[in-house]
């Protein structure tokens, strides 16, 4: 997030979500009140400075997030240009993908806009940094505006796959 992009995360940030819930996605019961539960300790982490862990809860929450899609949409994610495969052209299954496709194959299908597409690479990133040592290496420091792009990346893909599901379900 170098300072190239500062202008587009300021108009990313002025965004505004009313009414953002995990349930409008349409998930299974089960999943969407465990990333419910995870998105109000994210905002509990916020307002403590927890910084480090409002990025991890958001990267693991938007992992879960469109895991949760694949599965109860499996024809569509499996059947999209960025779905990964194997050496013999198979679509992989969907515990062998990564965050990235997941994100990648939202954007094919449609789900996800151009801008939360990009962004959400960037909390994928941070997410990494569950790793102590991968933190350590790169020096990141989390920061408060850190944190608030990863917390609005995830009201945004919430908001826009809720706006957009329908287009996949059949």
């Amino acid at each position: 997030m170098g300072c190239q992009t500062s202008g587009n995360e300021d108009e990313f940030l002025k965004r505004e979500f009313t009414d953002v819930s995990v349930e409008k996605v349409g998930l299974e019961g089960v999943v969407s009140n465990i990333l419910e539960q995870r998105i109000r300790e994210i905002e509990r982490c916020f307002p403590a400075s927890a910084y480090l862990s409002v990025i991890l809860l958001a990267g693991s929450t938007l992992e879960g997030l469109l895991l949760g899609l694949a599965v109860k949409h499996p024809r569509q994610f499996n059947s999209s240009k960025s779905s990964p495969k194997d050496s013999n052209g198979k679509v992989k299954p969907f515990h062998d993908w990564s965050l990235s496709t997941f994100i990648d194959v939202a954007r094919d299908l449609g789900l996800i806009q151009y801008d939360t597409h990009k962004f959400s690479h960037s909390l994928r990133d941070f997410r990494n940094y569950i790793h102590p040592f991968e933190q350590m290496s790169s020096g990141f420091s989390p920061r408060e505006h850190t944190a608030k792009i990863c917390l609005q990346v995830l009201r945004a893909v919430i908001h826009e796959i809720s706006e957009n599901v329908s287009k996949i379900s059949t």
